[in-house]
């Protein structure tokens, strides 16, 4: 039963979390009329930067997808290069779990934890966490 269990909770979040992101996306194309150019600040959502006032590693997400979805590539790495992993896991997520749901299959959630483990590995972490770490100084440098 634990395994059942986990599996839907881990589907639920992904669901709750995928809803969230669309939701945002929606306001922020709200607050822009559709356009990056003439974009309204949306209130902050990021905890560390309220409470710090430093950019966090993915302050910028936001706007890099609005920039992205109008095709403004560049604009979209300038704001936040994670905000490309952003979209296309808005975008996977969703078909990936109904997929999973119709076949009636758990294959996302087996590929997440496959992802997991492999993320373990001290040669995988490292690089990632130095590009993590690049972002952070990206979006400090830039005065985000």
């Amino acid at each position: 039963m634990g395994r059942l269990s986990d599996r839907n909770r881990f589907y639920g979040l992904i669901i709750a979390l995928c809803a969230a992101g669309y939701i945002w996306l929606f306001l922020g194309m709200q607050a822009d009329g559709f356009s990056p150019e003439g974009r309204q600040e949306l209130p902050g959502v990021c905890i560390f930067k309220h409470a710090t006032t430093i950019p966090c590693p993915s302050c910028g997400s936001t706007r890099s997808v609005l920039h992205i979805l109008h095709g403004d590539f560049r604009g979209g790495l300038y704001w936040n290069p994670l905000g490309f992993i952003l979209l296309v896991g808005l975008i996977i997520a969703p078909v990936w779990i109904a997929h999973d749901l119709l076949r009636r299959k758990n294959s996302l959630h087996i590929s997440f934890r496959r992802m997991e483990i492999w993320l373990r590995k001290w040669w995988v972490a490292l690089p990632a966490i130095v590009l993590v770490l690049a972002n952070w100084v990206w979006n400090l440098v830039k005065g985000y």
